[in-house]
């Protein structure tokens, strides 16, 4: 297993060196120029150019991508443009909201699926059945940000029952922070568990088929018993693989739930980037995410030997 994880972390490489060139060439072919958003739309054609000098801009492609590879092998991913501090301040400061809003987002969206789907497999064809595969079509079809809209109408506005935007650190307590990230938390989760929940309803028929289902109900086991430890345990793999595909899909949701609740995490931070021409931001985000998608799947593959010994690497 250790040889496996060393080779995985090695394969990591020349990804994100792809990645890292595909984002540079990207942005710096795109159109736009940061120089002229920072000097703003009354300066002068010098002021543009003595900007540009300053930042670098005006130098070769090839200089400035071999600058910012020189930076990032030193553990530095830049300075903002706009910010004037180190990216790496920026993510610091902004990690809290965006990990409590994908951790909280998960646990919801698992809470939620697992059961209607065993459920639903359970109980084929029956009622219970197409109400999940009626919640799985609704999650699928409604974008986040109208269901953020609804949540926000009805249970901050209508009903009171939580902050219409912002967030609450951890700092400040546990209640405060609960209510501050329960709204977009289960808007970002309902659609994740449906997704969730139609895999593992798929998933546990196909297993609920199985002979050792039968033999277990057959010897009179418990309801539960047969479930959980039978069907769900060897549905299990399929299972941890959409929960793993959710949460790397959780960075485009949260970019958008969190300008919709103005929650400050790396969503907004990268939204404000974007709009900024902020190149040292954008560049650091992108490797950042493609780095969590890396380990994501790494973490799965390992979950999966422990979920199924017939799995090695």
């Amino acid at each position: 297993m250790g040889a496996y994880i060393a080779k995985r972390f090695l394969q990591a490489i020349p990804v994100m060196v792809l990645v890292a060139f595909v984002v540079f060439l990207l942005l710096h072919l795109s159109p736009g120029d940061p120089a002229a958003v920072i000097a703003g739309k009354f300066a002068t054609l010098d002021q543009v150019a003595r900007i540009r000098t300053q930042l670098g801009l005006d130098e070769p492609l090839y200089l400035q991508f071999a600058a910012w590879v020189a930076q990032l092998l030193q553990g530095d991913l830049g300075r903002s443009l706009f910010y004037k501090v180190s990216v790496v301040t920026l993510i610091g400061q902004r990690l809290e909201p965006t990990l409590s809003l994908a951790i909280m987002t998960l646990v919801v969206a698992v809470a939620i699926a697992l059961p209607a789907g065993v459920l639903a497999a359970w109980n084929r064809d029956s009622w219970i059945d197409r109400f999940t595969m009626g919640f799985s079509v609704v999650g699928f079809s409604v974008p986040v940000f109208v269901i953020g809209y609804v949540f926000i109408y009805v249970f901050s506005v209508h009903l009171k029952l939580f902050p219409v935007q912002g967030y609450a650190p951890l700092s400040e307590g546990l209640l405060p922070w609960l209510r501050s990230i329960a709204l977009p938390s289960l808007a970002l989760g309902f659609i994740f568990a449906a997704l969730i929940a139609r895999v593992t309803r798929a998933t546990m028929i196909e297993v609920l088929n199985e002979d050792y289902i039968r033999t277990a109900r057959a010897k009179g086991l418990p309801l539960r018993l047969i479930l959980v430890r039978h069907a769900l345990s060897n549905a299990a793999v399929p299972i941890v693989t959409v929960i793993g595909v959710s949460f790397v899909l959780l960075i485009g949701g949260v970019v958008v739930t969190e300008s919709v609740f103005n929650i400050p995490g790396l969503g907004r931070l990268i939204v404000d980037a974007i709009s900024q021409r902020d190149f040292p931001i954008i560049q650091a985000m992108l490797l950042v995410f493609s780095g969590i998608y890396v380990l994501i799947n790494l973490a799965v593959d390992i979950i999966y030997t422990l979920l199924d010994p017939r799995i090695r690497y």
